[in-house]
């Protein structure tokens, strides 16, 4: 079977943690048989989506996974971000046809809710491999 070839969109915003995601996507992406073969760091969550048309633009990818973390402030900002940040991302699968996973944690969570959802990175990548495996099936079958 051919290689999944996966970009990754990394959000620089709450660096500490989306460091923590980064290693954590890049370990699972290599236990999986999948390969992390571009890789852009944004400032935050609200710049991923550009950031994810270049590379799918660029279209030597399979997929794209995006690391990010929103934590709650004294405002809905963090709503804002998250929830524009998500329907961009899924806007730009579904224009280029390709799978875009979100492993953006958030909103509404502070600090220690972040650092326990590192993990939503490993749960990214994972999303992104299945589709890539479950689209080249139904392809297949459907040239059949």
């Amino acid at each position: 079977m051919e290689k999944i070839k996966l970009g990754m969109v990394v959000a620089e915003f709450n660096r500490d943690i989306t460091y923590m995601m980064e290693i954590l996507a890049k370990e699972h992406a290599e236990f999986l048989g999948a390969e992390i073969t571009e890789v852009i760091r944004v400032p935050g969550a609200f710049d991923v989506p550009l950031a994810v048309k270049k590379i799918l633009e660029k279209g030597d990818v399979d997929a794209v996974v995006t690391i990010g973390c929103v934590i709650e402030g004294e405002t809905e900002h963090d709503e804002v971000v998250a929830q524009h940040a998500a329907r961009k991302i899924m806007d730009l699968s579904l224009e280029f046809n390709k799978p875009v996973t979100l492993g953006i944690s958030g909103p509404g969570m502070g600090r220690l809710a972040a650092q326990e959802r590192v993990d939503y990175a490993k749960r990214a990548v994972e999303a992104a491999v299945k589709m890539v495996r479950r689209l080249r099936e139904y392809e297949s079958k459907k040239k059949k």
